[in-house]
């Protein structure tokens, strides 16, 4: 009895090591993913995209740039978009009638000059019309490029690809779509062997593509496709993205309010004044769709008697409701913050489009190219830009913290 109460004890003593060993592991595991999907920036940091039409296309909206810029309002982050319609892992879409440099040399010159401290890779789309044959050579330039961004010291992100959408049966778009998922699980396999981040878009795109018309011409976001990637972003890199929400009670005359600060009412008529601080500001609303309200901050007002009442701020209607809409709570959808924000995307915008025609100049050949001895004189022109953009850039980031924001009350 003694020798069989030895071996069991023995038994329970291994299965119990066993088991703190899974439970280490496993909280080693959840640690790891949980600083994983953690993304932040730091003053001086120089974000890239680099990548196929993807980034390219935002070169019209601006949506990227400006979700990062926002949520990191109090650090000097610059951007440089490299993005290039066709584009592939080696460069090819990068041809020109200059050689040297190769396509590939072309794309390594562009990834090195702009200096960057994190990299947004978006590739795989174009590479995914090879099918299955083209896998290795895929992973191959991905493993090759991720190389030269370590070399740099930067950080990379790596974006799986999207869908492609259409009505049209004869453009066979089950099999193309699962190519681009084949080519997203070779991406997230690679993330996973360098430690590097992965961020699924793919899935998130095509569920949406169900409720809303966000792609055009079959494989291009539109502006509201490049509002929802912003979104989708934002969430994956573990920012808040969470929707605002202002409670105001009116009880015997003197508001309370909950998330706002009231203030001192300038007359009579003034049933609430209040100043609301947000954390950053909204990613403005695109043009296409009105009903766009994840940036919109909720304003709940109870205790009103039956009737109708404006929400001003800087003397603008801001919105109008009843007494019982107001109660169950009416999404902020303009004001001085919206204004700001298309003061921002204006300046991104206007930033991009130096930068684009300084790194990809007309009549590059004649410029930087193999007949500069022709033109090459105007590469000072080209330097010269970086007086404009670097001012540019200083005043997005001196412009995009959010400041507090005065809205009044009154029956109309």
């Amino acid at each position: 009895m003694r020798s069989l109460k030895v071996l069991v004890l023995a038994g329970h003593v291994v299965l119990l090591f066993f088991t703190l060993l899974c439970g280490t592991s496993n909280a080693q595991e959840a640690a790891k993913s949980a600083n994983a999907s953690k993304f932040e920036l730091k003053d001086g940091d120089r974000v890239v995209f680099l990548g196929s039409s993807i980034f390219e296309n935002d070169f019209q909206y601006g949506y990227l740039e400006f979700a990062l810029t926002t949520r990191f309002s109090d650090k000097g982050v610059t951007f440089r978009n490299l993005g290039w319609t066709g584009d592939n892992v080696w460069g090819e879409g990068r041809s020109t009638y200059t050689n040297p440099p190769t396509p590939y040399e072309h794309l390594m010159n562009d990834l090195t000059k702009a200096a960057p401290t994190v990299v947004f890779l978006g590739y795989g789309g174009v590479e995914a019309q090879d099918g299955q044959a083209g896998v290795a050579k895929f992973k191959e330039g991905l493993n090759k490029l991720l190389d030269k961004i370590d070399q740099l010291g930067a950080r990379a992100v790596l974006l799986s690809t999207i869908p492609v959408v259409s009505s049209d049966t004869t453009q066979q778009i089950g099999r193309r779509n699962a190519d681009l998922e084949l080519y997203s699980k070779v991406i997230s396999e690679v993330a996973t062997q360098r430690g590097k981040q992965f961020v699924d878009i793919y899935n998130p795109i095509l569920n949406i593509t169900k409720k809303e018309d966000i792609v055009e011409n079959t494989v291009h976001l539109n502006e509201l496709g490049y509002y929802h990637l912003a979104v989708i972003l934002e969430k994956a890199l573990g920012l808040d993205a969470a929707k605002a929400t202002t409670a105001i009670t009116i009880s015997k005359g003197k508001p309370e309010a909950s998330n706002a600060r009231i203030l001192a009412a300038d007359d009579e008529k003034s049933l609430a004044k209040f100043t609301v601080e947000s954390k950053y500001l909204p990613l403005p609303s695109p043009k296409s769709a009105s009903n766009i309200t994840d940036n919109a901050r909720t304003v709940r007002i109870s205790g009103l008697k039956k009737g109708y009442y404006a929400l001003t701020s800087e003397n603008s209607l801001v919105a109008a409701a009843s007494a019982q809409e107001w109660e169950k709570g009416v999404d902020i959808k303009q004001g001085p913050q919206f204004g700001k924000s298309e003061e921002i995307r204006t300046m991104i915008l206007k930033k991009n489009e130096l930068h684009f025609f300084q790194y990809r100049p007309l009549n590059q050949t004649y410029i930087i190219g193999f007949r500069k001895y022709e033109q090459g004189r105007h590469v000072q022109g080209l330097e010269e830009q970086n007086i404009l953009i670097k001012w540019l850039e200083g005043q997005i980031i001196l412009n995009s913290e959010p400041k507090e924001v005065v809205y009044e009350l009154r029956k109309m």
